[in-house]
């Protein structure tokens, strides 16, 4: 259900937004970005090919999509790892910026974002002749994005931890 949710606000919405032609909003990356922590890799990976490969298809563009969110997938387990709070993980816990605190996430939010955009915009590009401009897309974009995401943790995601 959150999948054909952030897949069709994506499409339906998001993607209108443009900031000077330099910045995008990749709002769909929250789908992957805010699963529980334990997902299954492979289960991770398989849904990170079909919202890539889903976005994909509505913008003709190739396996771009997919990839860069395939490589999100890949390397989200690692960057959970990387981040491991002292008193480890909740096997049910999803990513959540009033569980995790301000610190964690924006770390966790930037990294993954930052790393996406880059695969994305350089790949899209072919080559780096026009470094400085993929570069401003690539930035813009990360700060479009994590903003985006951060209001949407803020709005929807709940504040507390339910008491056992």
């Amino acid at each position: 259900m959150r999948f054909a949710l952030y897949a069709a606000v994506h499409v339906l919405l998001i993607s209108r937004l443009v900031l000077f032609e330099l910045g995008w909003c990749f709002f769909y990356l929250g789908f992957l970005l805010f699963l529980p922590i334990g997902t299954p890799i492979v289960l991770l990976l398989l849904l990170s090919f079909a919202m890539g490969l889903t976005m994909d298809i509505f913008y003709d563009t190739g396996g771009l999509h997919a990839m860069a969110a395939v490589l999100l997938g890949y390397l989200r387990p690692w960057v959970l790892r990387l981040l491991t709070p002292r008193d480890g993980y909740d096997a049910a816990d999803s990513v959540n910026v009033h569980l995790m605190g301000w610190q964690w996430f924006s770390v966790y939010l930037t990294l993954l974002v930052f790393i996406h955009h880059t695969a994305f915009f350089i790949l899209e590009l072919g080559s780096f002749r026009h470094l400085g401009q993929t570069l401003g897309k690539i930035f813009a974009s990360s700060l479009f994005t994590g903003l985006a995401l951060l209001i949407v943790q803020l709005l929807f995601f709940p504040v507390r931890r339910g008491r056992k």
